[in-house]
């Protein structure tokens, strides 16, 4: 059995379950400024990230300068403004989404990972010439009819939602192109942009050091288990998946999101809502169809 596709795949689903639970831990943190939260969790994983990579991954370090050696002048500006555009995009994105969780709802955060995967879907169709095969039209059509039947209140609320979801879909798509870059390397340069631009907005609204303990546990566990671990895991899984498969998987993370809500946190849920999801789950299994069907015929062939 060929476990190489499978390897991905769970990569791709274990990053989007963890994410699909980031909103516990940062609704313990409702009392803080989403910059301050931003803050820690950026310069926690920063240390974490680069600890490893200094530790127990020199021979990788060598490897990308090296492939950055062998590389063309404009070759290797495309790839470093790549990584600048990466790290940008995901900073925006992180404040954003803990501002929304915090202060807004957690439903519109999850609606903007509905929307998400369609335009990655889309913009690896697009941009990266992606093949999409009818069933996977289809099940992007599913999950556009999710979103049009969620897609009821707030303008500003959705407004929100489309930023977060256009910010990591250009992210992702970021990421599937540079691929011949170590991916924990890669995070650690992109972590210390996030780090260089959130700097200047800690130092202007420094407040006082948290001393809570609650505190350090919920940011610690932001920073480790809910960003460098998924992030990781998805880079990871980019390197074998397309990004219109691992975009239409992080339709799980709304429906977790969705399940913690209305189970965690007793939001109100409305009735066209639970239709939404439901169609949301549907265009996942539909999507990945042929994937599940080859892990599960293997499965048989082997037991049989």
């Amino acid at each position: 059995m060929n476990t190489k596709p499978f390897k991905y795949f769970l990569a791709a689903i274990s990053a989007v379950v963890i994410w699909g639970t980031f909103a516990i831990p940062l609704r313990n943190l409702k009392e803080y400024s989403s910059e301050q939260i931003l803050s820690y969790r950026t310069f926690i994983s920063l240390l974490f990230t680069w600890g490893v990579i200094l530790f127990f991954r020199k021979k990788q370090i060598r490897a990308d300068v090296a492939y950055l050696k062998s590389e063309s002048p404009a070759s290797r500006k495309k790839i470093l403004w790549l990584v600048l555009s990466g790290g940008l995009l995901l900073g925006a994105n992180w404040l954003v989404f803990i501002y929304v969780v915090n202060h807004v709802n957690l439903k519109s955060a999850a609606f903007a990972y509905m929307v998400c995967p369609l335009l990655t879907a889309i913009g690896g169709f697009f941009i990266l010439r992606e093949k999409l095969s009818r069933l996977k039209v289809v099940a992007v059509g599913i999950a556009l009819m999710s979103i049009l039947i969620s897609a009821q209140g707030s303008l500003m609320d959705v407004l929100w939602s489309v930023f977060i979801a256009t910010s990591f879909a250009l992210y992702l798509i970021i990421q599937r192109v540079i691929v011949k870059l170590d991916k924990i390397n890669l995070l650690g340069i992109q972590l210390a942009i996030i780090s260089l631009l959130v700097l200047p907005i800690f130092l202007y609204r420094s407040q006082l050091f948290p001393v809570e303990l609650n505190f350090w546990v919920n940011i610690f566990a932001i920073a480790l288990l809910f960003t460098v671990i998924p992030l990781w895991l998805s880079s990871y899984s980019l390197i074998g998946l397309p990004s219109s498969t691992f975009g239409i998987i992080i339709y799980l993370n709304p429906i977790i999101a969705f399940a913690t809500a209305f189970v965690y946190f007793d939001e109100e849920v409305r009735k066209e809502q639970l239709y939404a999801y439901a169609l949301l789950l549907a265009s996942v299994i539909i999507f990945n169809w042929d994937a599940i069907s080859k892990i599960f015929n293997k499965k048989v062939i082997k037991y049989t």
